[in-house]
Parts: C-alpha cells; structure tokens; sequence
C-alpha cells in the first residue's frame, strides 16, 4: 500500500484530500497529446473507510482502491484540475492499486467526484467518493430503549396487535443460506415465544454448471395478517414468498421459486384482502389474495426517468390512505399506488437522493418520508405534488424509515452511522438515538412503540439485537 501524505493545499471541498505519493519513474513522463487512448480495458476506482464496516467521515482515512489498470500505468487522481498527490500512482504487476488518504476534520459531506487519469494509454474515469454526515447522538433521555438478542442476521421485524407479538426474520450469510428463522417474540418482554427454521430449498445450479446444495427458503421481509392469523415472509434468494401461521409458526403456503423476483419487502392489507411484495431489480409489485393465497395481480411501475428501469424495493401501506408507497433504488422513485384500484397514481423524483431505498407516509399531512443509502438523507416530499419539503442529513447508510402516528415521529434505521434517528413531519431532528453497530430496519405497533432490528457488525460473532423503542414518559 502506498502511504499518502500531505500535498493538496487550498483544494475546494473544504481541503478534501491531504495526500502524497510514491515518485514518478522517468519512463512513465507525460504522455503526447492525443497519442493513442486506451482501448482494451477500463480502470476502476473505488473508495472505502480505512476501518471496515465503518463509514467514510470527516477527519478519518479512506482507502482507494484501483483495478483494471495496465501493469505499471501511472494513475493521478483529480479533483477538477487538481492533482490530489505529488505524483501518480503505479499499477502493480495485477493492474491494481491502493492508497491511504487522510481526510480533514473539516471536509464538507456529500458525493464528491474523483478522476482518476492513467497515463500510457490514456484514459480518465470518474469514481465517486462519498463522506458521509456526523450527526451527534442527542435526545437519548426522552425514550427508553429495551434490547435483546435473540439470534443472528436478522432483518426486519412486523407487530400483531391480534397477539400482541412482534415477529423477525433472521438470515446468515450468502448462498446457500443455511442458517435462517423466524421468530415470535412476546411484544412486552420481548422474550422468544416460538421460532422455526425454513423448509429446504431446491438444489440450485453452480457457476461451475454443477448442482449445488440451495439451502434453506430464507427469510427476509416479514408482514402480518391478523385477519387470517398468518405471516408474511419474503424468500430472496429464491425469488419467492410464504406463509406461517402466526399460532406456531407452521407453514401454511411456499409459493415456486420465482414468482417475485428478488423479494424484499410484503405488507398486507388486512381490509382488502391483500399482500403486497416488492420485485428488486424489477418494475413489479406482485398482489396476492390472502384468503386464496395465490397471485392476483401484477402492478407494473414506469420510471418518468427515460431509459431507467424501475426497481421496486422498500414498500409501506397506509390504511388510512388506501396507498401503497414503493421506493425505487435504481431511479431515484417513488411511486403512489392506489391500494383500491391497484393502480399507479404517481411517480415522484426525489431530488438530492441517490440509493433511494426506505419509505413510509404520514396520512395526516400527506407526507411521503424517504430514506437514501447513497446520500445519507431523508426527503421528506408534499404527497400531493411531489414537491421537497426538508431534506435531512441523518448519517452514513440511512436505511430504512417508519411513520409513528401515536408521536407523529418519522424514525430512520441508519446501516452504516448505527443510529436512529428521529425527526418531526417537517424533518427537523429531535432525537439520534444509538443503535450500534447496525441498525437496519425499523417498524412500529402503532401505539408509540419501535422495533428496530440491529445487525452485530462485520467481525461480531455474536446475536443480533431486537430494539424496543418508546418515548420515556
């Protein structure tokens, strides 16, 4: 690794980079104008905290980290017309690089845009370097927070007011998952009431065009069906869903590999009859009839970003309003469905987001709040209209987000600052409460309580955390 030292001097970006290089061999001088560029391969530039697992922030060091290059092509990475080193650095033997950079206490956050430019052949690429925000944990002493451990990987959580129950879902590691439940937690101790491990899943095809083990139906997303006495689960990797009975977790219906691609999130509408589930990388949200428990109907989204696909991730279903809310990931989206008809009614842009994932509303103001992994915010958007209403930063990964109507709270699960957050309908922060190390989704009971489920970290063994939220008096 090359050590980077300081060398930019008065650079915008409030100082971004303080950073030096290696010397510059004679052979590798600069390059002619306009002699031959490059045309075989494309370099890569990619930027990381120095700590892993943690967020790239103010005052810390992040790593760069190149591929792609010609052995011994000289790199120099830009901001603008500035160079960000004394001299370039030089591809080794596997046409990769990597090199510290030390990050002033006073860089500004955001998406910052890095060229790197080799030389012999030349090219130029751009790479994205983001600091995310420090927000100051504040506002603890007005909620009391509860916290178990009952397994690992967990992802999401879902209350049953029928039983007074709050069900996770738990997954671990890549395919084949072979560790993976879903639970039932009692709502007021949070003790573990019932737990199962999914059924086997069907062998899968390698890479290698070998049959490899599929492990288990693994589960991710998780709704609850009160009028049927039922759970909801999405099963990712195997592009499905299925339902347990709520009573003692027993399987009530595997729907076939395939049928919601990707699966991330299912809501129900117990008043409907419906359960909706969210297609990622696809512009689908799947409807199925909980009585009949079969497929309905398949709502199509299209992006008003030309040439943009749709990619449906994170849903939220508001009773009151008879809408279905989908974040788009890939466009930068949100789109409204009308949960009566079953039809889009809007596709909103949400400027100043990029990796827009988290959504949820407020039917009261009519207020769509929206969480962005790729900017560290919450858009906060006029229902209406589509218009920007706050946009917040609440730290490094905002995640996921729920509305709680009893407090008139919107919370945001941030995955990498391991906070949530928590503003007012006009995003104003009034409380960023730890979570630490992960906090990765949040959801509610609709009497003033939040649930947050909360990832142990990338080198923790241990359980992952079930939080219990409500305001202190």
């Amino acid at each position: 690794m090359t050590n980077l030292r300081k060398s930019l001097r008065g650079v915008a970006l409030g100082a971004l980079l303080t950073v030096s290089t290696v010397a510059l061999p004679a052979a590798a001088s600069a390059q002619a104008l306009f002699s031959a560029p490059e045309r075989l391969q494309e370099g890569q530039v990619s930027f990381a905290s120095a700590q892993r697992g943690k967020p790239v922030l103010a005052g810390g060091e992040v790593v760069a980290t190149g591929r792609g290059f010609r052995p011994g092509q000289s790199v120099t990475l830009m901001y603008g017309q500035t160079a960000l080193s004394t001299g370039p650095v030089v591809a080794n033997a596997e046409g990769g690089f990597e090199a510290r950079l030390s990050i002033p206490a006073n860089a500004t956050a955001g998406n910052h845009p890095i060229v790197a430019v080799s030389q012999a052949p030349y090219n130029a690429v751009l790479a994205n370097l983001k600091i995310s925000p420090t927000v100051p944990l504040s506002g603890e002493a007005a909620y009391r927070v509860t916290s178990v451990q009952p397994t690992r990987g967990l992802y999401q959580t879902a209350y049953s007011a029928k039983r007074n129950a709050v069900f996770a879902t738990s997954a671990v590691g890549r395919p084949p998952v072979l560790q993976s439940e879903l639970l039932r937690l009692n709502a007021d101790t949070l003790a573990v009431e019932a737990r199962v491990t999914p059924a086997d899943a069907p062998d899968r095809p390698g890479r290698d065009g070998q049959v490899q083990d599929g492990g288990v139906f693994a589960v991710y997303g998780v709704g609850v069906d009160d009028a049927h006495d039922t759970v909801w689960v999405t099963n990712s990797r195997q592009n499905t869903v299925a339902v347990y009975r709520q009573s003692d977790l027993s399987l009530v219906r595997q729907f076939e590999p395939g049928t919601v691609n990707h699966a991330r999130d299912v809501v129900i509408d117990e008043q409907d009859g419906k359960a909706y589930a969210s297609a990622t990388f696809q512009p689908e949200i799947v409807v199925f009839d909980t009585a009949a428990l079969s497929v309905s109907k398949r709502i199509k989204i299209d992006s008003t970003v030309r040439g943009e696909t749709f990619s449906a991730a994170s849903v939220s279903y508001d009773r009151a309003a008879d809408r279905l809310y989908v974040a788009s990931n890939s466009t930068n989206e949100i789109a409204v469905i009308n949960t009566r008809t079953d039809e889009v009614e809007h596709v909103y842009p949400v400027p100043g987001a990029r990796g827009v994932i988290g959504v949820a509303h407020d039917a009261q103001t009519n207020r769509i709040f929206v969480a962005a992994q790729g900017t560290d915010n919450l858009v906060v958007l006029n229902g209406a209209d589509g218009s920007v209403i706050a946009d917040t930063p609440v730290g490094a990964g905002a995640l996921n987000v729920v509305f709680e109507p009893k407090s008139r709270r919107a919370f945001v699960s941030t995955f990498g600052a391991g906070t949530v957050t928590v503003t007012d309908v006009d995003g104003r922060i009034v409380a960023n409460l730890p979570a630490p190390p992960v906090a990765n989704h949040v959801s509610t009971d609709g009497r003033g309580n939040i649930y947050a489920a909360v990832k142990s970290g990338w080198s923790s063994d241990g359980n992952d955390s079930v939080l219990r939220i409500r305001p202190a008096r």
